[in-house]
């Protein structure tokens, strides 16, 4: 049979991505449909896309649909990827932050979409580097992921050669991580910095409490303008006044909503934008000139 997916195919799996997922697939993407669903075709012993079309039709919405949606929404992801926000992690926002929480000596880091692990290890690793500054605090670390898969890989911390040689420095390497086999296994303590869950960002998660950082790089370029909007918005309300929100190297809030504001300078770092949320309460300048002084 041909590898090659009909029009009438494709249309279900998109319509199915995005009803499952927000993940908006558009019509050029076919050829990475097919890359990347003949693997779970396989190994369901289907012999072409049609036939896994076919029976994602006949059952019901169950593991194989989950299988789909994975496979199609799994992030490219590496240690320190584009550098620039994990800068601003160790020298604008934790600096800002130690600053704004003398009393409560408590913050929450929410990493949204943290695939096989990369992004929140590599935060961990700079929090560790941190030792001396953060004495007396809690630093929680939140990690979800909508792939099941992804988080079971994310947790083990074991890495490929490959893996390492992308974006870890050799100092935190030989420090971090230690040999098992041809892999690399991130070390327990900086493991235990991080816990894991799954979530998908169409749905609530309000219950997840307020943080004080969330990055959430990456992820919103694959959904359509309301959906990002809905996205922004419920996030807005769970970062205080003096919490921040990091986006990726293309993404930006601007035209979406305006709970946040870009800081200068700071490409890809946004802080909440006071004077929207607090619009005709008293003190809103203050306010605003007090956080505009927060730079690097």
């Amino acid at each position: 049979g041909r590898a090659s997916v009909t029009p009438q195919d494709f249309d279900y799996l998109r319509k199915l991505l995005r009803e499952r997922s927000g993940l908006v697939l558009s019509a050029e993407k076919q050829y990475l449909a097919e890359s990347r669903l003949l693997p779970v075709a396989r190994k369901h012993r289907l012999a072409t896309l049609a036939d896994l079309v076919g029976a994602l039709k006949t059952t019901s919405p169950g593991q194989l649909a989950i299988e789909v949606i994975e496979a199609m929404t799994t992030n490219e992801t590496f240690f320190f990827r584009d550098k620039i926000p994990f800068e601003h992690f160790r020298d604008t926002i934790m600096p800002a932050l130690i600053e704004s929480h003398p009393k409560r000596r408590r913050i929450r880091i929410w990493c949204t979409a943290a695939a096989s692990g990369q992004e929140p290890y590599s935060l961990a690793m700079l929090l560790r580097e941190m030792n001396q500054q953060l004495a007396g605090f809690r630093i929680e670390i939140l990690a979800s992921d909508l792939s099941n898969e992804m988080l079971e890989k994310a947790k083990a911390g074991i890495y490929s050669q490959f893996d390492v040689q992308r974006g870890l420095p050799i100092q935190q390497l030989v420090k971090y991580f230690s040999q098992v086999g041809e892999a690399w296994q991130i070390a327990p303590e900086i493991r235990a910095m991080v816990s894991f869950r799954q979530l998908n960002l169409l749905q609530d998660f309000g219950h997840l409490g307020s943080f004080d950082l969330i990055f959430c790089r990456n992820v919103l370029i694959y959904f359509d303008q309301p959906t990002k909007i809905g996205v922004f918005n419920r996030i807005a309300r769970q970062v205080p006044d003096d919490g921040f929100l990091v986006l990726g190297a293309a993404e930006t809030v601007v035209g979406l909503t305006d709970a946040f504001k870009p800081m200068p300078d700071k490409r890809g770092l946004y802080a909440p934008n006071l004077a929207a949320r607090h619009a005709g309460r008293d003190g809103a300048r203050s306010n605003v000139v007090k956080f505009a002084s927060v730079k690097g």
